[in-house]
């Protein structure tokens, strides 16, 4: 562990904070805050530029649309497995009751449990992504959504604002889909941001349940979630590798195949 307590991810979460607050890092500024070496600095943001969330520069580095090198459109996912999510909204929306709070966060498979949603009347819906708000808008559904700094790939509203929010709220159940689930490591998202709202949406749900068809396990990105432990339930199809599906089953994560 670094000298100064901070895990790798920790401090590259806090750089990219600081590089989105002053609209651009100096390594010998970052080595002096974070009191590290200048070496571990560079180091990190060659990682994050890597990663494409950040434009390395010359003794420091600027900001790039948050996550575009690295997200594909939405209306690109939504191309993807469409058979899988539609079965997996469907199973999903079995277990909302009227009268319940439901958070979903963005992506194609909560738009998908969006749209299953509709022919409820008594139910609040959470979301931070505005598309999801568009589908539930002239339904009985009554929709808050947060506000916050749109990220435009994903329809999503990011940032202190949208953290703010949630967590003056309380849902009943949280759907979350994810774009890496590694059964050894938790839940990731490529998108620093989006990974701070995930984790506020998890604080404030009774229950955390997330949906992703089975080509998301085995695989990370940037921003760790949150821990397998951390989830209650989750919903994917049955091509699911069976290891991961035993080791789900192993951290006493209910699992529902569809």
């Amino acid at each position: 562990m670094p000298s100064n307590g901070l895990l790798n991810e920790e401090r590259r979460r806090g750089i990219f904070k600081l590089l989105h607050r002053d609209g651009r890092v100096l390594v010998k500024d970052l080595a002096l805050h974070f009191r590290i070496s200048q070496i571990t600095i560079r180091k990190d943001l060659e990682f994050l530029d890597s990663q494409g969330v950040i434009q390395r520069t010359h003794g420091g580095a600027l900001p790039v649309q948050a996550g575009a090198l690295l997200d594909p459109a939405l209306r690109e996912k939504e191309k993807l497995h469409r058979k899988q999510k539609a079965q997996i909204a469907h199973a999903a929306v079995r277990l909302v009751e009227e009268g319940q709070s439901v958070l979903l966060d963005s992506g194609t498979t909560t738009t998908a449990i969006a749209r299953a949603l509709k022919d409820m009347s008594q139910l609040t819906v959470i979301t931070n992504a505005i598309n999801i708000a568009a589908e539930l808008a002239g339904t009985h559904i009554e929709v808050i959504l947060t506000g916050g700094m749109l990220r435009t790939n994903s329809f999503s509203l990011v940032g202190p604002l949208a953290e703010r929010t949630l967590r003056q709220l309380s849902a009943d159940i949280l759907f979350l889909g994810v774009d890496g689930f590694d059964t050894k490591a938790g839940l990731f998202t490529p998108n620093l941001l989006e990974s701070e709202v995930n984790r506020a949406m998890v604080e404030i749900a009774r229950r955390t349940i997330a949906v992703c068809d089975s080509s998301k396990f085995g695989r990370r990105s940037l921003c760790n979630i949150m821990p397998v432990t951390a989830v209650h339930e989750v919903i994917t199809d049955k091509q699911i590798p069976k290891s991961d599906l035993r080791a789900l089953k192993e951290a006493g994560v209910k699992v529902t195949l569809v």
